[in-house]
């Protein structure tokens, strides 16, 4: 800044005082006083602090600038000169006087120097001591926090190299701090971003942005094999003054904390997928559909693949021998890799062997989940076909995880998951998540297992124990289906027969035991067998047999069973029918009219206390009649009576062949070809006997 000289000449200052800096807001006297300790230079500064204007100081005594002394006492002026002089640089503080008379406390610097005509003169810099000691505080501190601060300090230039950093920052890149200087931030700095990181400091450079708290993914060359996350906050440096713009920033390193905070979002979505997987697997009995389901409840959400096998073993009690061949049925699979390697090789492949040693053999042997990467070595010892192992490689699954379906104590099979490259290969905590998976999927495919053998059980004995091909007598042609309920249900208690009677009669009959799978079966049987024998050694009173097996029934501890009786007599054209509980049956008259014969349904067998009754019809020469159980119009949302009706019109329809309509009312009404419950159909064409005999007896 210029100084003022006595005659009011200007000149450039020897020193001043730079905005911007850490001196910025303080107040710094340049002055100058000659060998009479007169005021020979006199800056704006020194008017700031002391108040006096140029020309009202300039060549008056320096002890003006002073309180007077105490008596005895050199004055203030005289004591400055006299030290700086001495001493060549004298520091100082001591008290000054404004010119409005306040006196305050004031540091001084004082050395000698030669002026322009060769005389001695005494250069001052004064400021008040407040704001030396403020900005004394500001320097210690900021030495401090570059020093001990457990935060990365560091300043950038406008090129983003390091100018300015402190140790933990050092400490985080494991590099020197000398070793950082004068290098661009890219060198130490490893991002796999495409330059976002870059990006960002270069807007913060130029100005216009701040940054605070950005997350960045790195690697630094001192730490080469370790994975950072840095919590970073940038601002631009002004540049005041002669200081360089650039940046300053601050980094904290996070790196534990949002591995944390990975590792619980990964813990939650695990238990979501256990969650939504105890929900999804295991809604059926079926065990093809239990299989999917766990193929359905781990891709995408865990893997980018999935197979759910079972083991072929020879026998149940038989012990795995890891120096023999494995043989597996693959039941499920399913991927959302678009290779079309992929779909071949998890679908087109039902048995599968695998040789001894494979990864397969080792999971077994183990008995606990299993992760493998796709390579050589696994392609070697698993993969028993070298076409397979092409497909494999070519599938995109980098990794494969592998584990038992074991329940009971036995192994079921196995579920294999794959993933790409695209994605985490297997760690422990999917290890443990892919055994329960297997675990909750294994004791639902056992349950669907046992289910299954015990309805081929019960459909094996209810089979056996309906007729194959039921009698029909001269005058009477009988076409009968009967069509076992889905796999989503047990086998039921409907039952059928027909039956030669004395005198050319026949008794059709027809019944549905409540309840499913081998009792209702072993109850059925029971009933029919009863009913056969009751029908040809007793009265020819449809009502009385009711009634004598309902005497049975309630014995045998069959608590609820409905049958319908009809005995068709083809010398008189008439049927006499009792009904305990069931459907009525219909007759398609020849004109094609359709009627219900009979609509008092009666109670149920097993009840006990009945008294059943006989009514006495008469069947057209060629009437069709039709004898059903509820599976065939019963369907869920719609009541049965809509079902009957339905039955009603289809039976309208020309009836030229028997089994040809069977086979088209079944197609009809159970469109999909699987009946929910067990369904029966007879159908019987009745003729009456020649006029003017009875007839044969049997």
């Amino acid at each position: 800044m210029p100084a003022s000289r006595p005659g009011g000449e200007q000149e450039p200052s020897p020193l001043r005082s730079e905005p911007g800096a850490l001196l910025e807001d303080v107040a710094v006297a340049v002055f100058g006083i000659d060998a009479e300790e007169r005021v020979c230079y006199w800056g704006p500064g020194a008017r700031a602090l002391f108040g006096h204007p140029a020309e009202a100081v300039l060549s008056r005594p320096a002890a003006d600038l002073f309180p007077p002394p105490s008596a005895g006492e050199p004055g203030g002026a005289a004591r400055f000169v006299e030290r700086a002089r001495t001493l060549g640089y004298w520091r100082v503080r001591m008290p000054a006087l404004h010119e409005s008379g306040e006196v305050f406390d004031c540091g001084l610097r004082g050395f000698p120097l030669t002026g322009p005509t060769g005389a001695g003169i005494v250069l001052g810099l004064a400021a008040r001591g407040a704001d030396l000691d403020r900005v004394k505080t500001n320097l210690v501190f900021l030495d401090t926090l570059f020093k001990t601060c457990p935060i990365g300090l560091v300043m950038l230039d406008e090129d983003l190299r390091y100018v300015h950093l402190n140790q933990a920052l050092a400490d985080m890149d494991g590099i020197s701090l000398t070793d950082h200087l004068g290098r661009p931030v890219d060198d130490i700095m490893l991002t796999s971003d495409g330059g976002e990181y870059q990006r960002m400091l270069r807007a913060v450079a130029r100005g216009g942005l701040t940054v605070v708290g950005a997350l960045v993914g790195l690697r630094t060359p001192g730490r080469p094999d370790l994975d950072q996350v840095r919590s970073v906050s940038f601002f631009p440096l002004s540049g005041a003054g002669d200081t360089r713009r650039g940046v300053g920033g601050l980094m904290v390193d996070v790196t534990d904390r949002e591995r944390a905070i990975l590792e619980a979002s990964a813990a939650r979505q695990r238990l979501a997928l256990l969650d939504r997987a105890a929900a999804r697997i295991g809604t059926t009995l079926d065990l093809d559909v239990t299989a999917h389901e766990l193929v359905q409840a781990a891709v995408p959400d865990f893997a980018d693949g999935c197979v759910v096998e079972l083991v072929e073993w020879m026998d149940e009690t038989e012990d795995f021998d890891p120096q023999l061949p494995l043989i597996t049925r693959r039941i499920a699979s399913g991927t959302v890799l678009d290779a079309p390697a992929a779909d071949e090789l998890l679908g087109s492949l039902e048995r599968v062997v695998y040789p001894p040693g494979s990864s397969i053999h080792e999971m077994l042997s183990t008995g606990r989940p299993l992760s493998v990467p796709v390579d050589a070595e696994f392609l070697a010892r698993t993969v028993a076909h070298p076409q397979r192992a092409r497909l494999l490689l070519d599938s995109g699954f980098a990794d494969i995880l592998i584990a038992p379906l074991i329940a009971r104590g036995t192994v079921q099979g196995l579920a294999i998951f794959g993933r790409s490259a695209r994605r985490p290969a297997f760690a422990t905590e999917d290890l443990r998540l892919a055994g329960e998976l297997a675990s909750r999927a294994a004791l639902c495919l056992d349950n669907a297992r046992l289910y299954g053998r015990i309805q081929d059980i019960a459909l094996t004995l209810q089979r056996a124990l309906l007729p194959s091909a039921p009698a029909a007598g001269p005058y009477v042609d009988i076409a009968h289906r009967y069509l076992p309920g889905g796999r989503v249900t047990e086998v039921g208690g409907d039952w059928y027969d027909a039956i030669d009677l004395p005198g050319g009669r026949v008794a059709l009959v027809v019944g549905d035991v409540m309840g499913h799978g081998v009792l209702a079966a072993a109850a059925m049987g029971r009933l029919r067998i009863t009913a056969k024998t009751l029908a040809r050694h007793t009265s020819d009173d449809p009502a009385a047999l009711l009634a004598e097996l309902d005497d049975c029934a309630q014995e045998a501890g069959i608590e609820w069973a409905t049958c319908l009786y009809l005995d068709y007599d083809p010398n008189t054209g008439s049927a006499r029918i009792a009904n305990a509980g069931h459907l009525p049956p219909l007759v398609r008259n020849p004109d094609g009219t359709v009627r219900a014969l009979g609509e008092d349904l009666g109670i149920p067998l097993g009840v006990g206390g009945v008294d059943y009754r006989s009514i006495t019809v008469d069947v057209p020469e060629g009437a069709v009649v039709a004898l059903y159980t509820d599976g065939l119009v019963e369907a869920r949302g719609q009541d049965i009576d809509t079902g009957v009706d339905t039955l009603r019109s289809r039976l309208a329809a020309p009836v030229d062949s028997l089994e040809e309509a069977a086979d088209r009312i079944l197609a009809e009404l159970l469109p999909d070809g699987s009946a929910t419950d067990d369904t029966v159909l007879i159908l019987a064409r009745v003729r009456r006997a020649p006029p003017g005999g009875r007839g044969p007896t049997r």
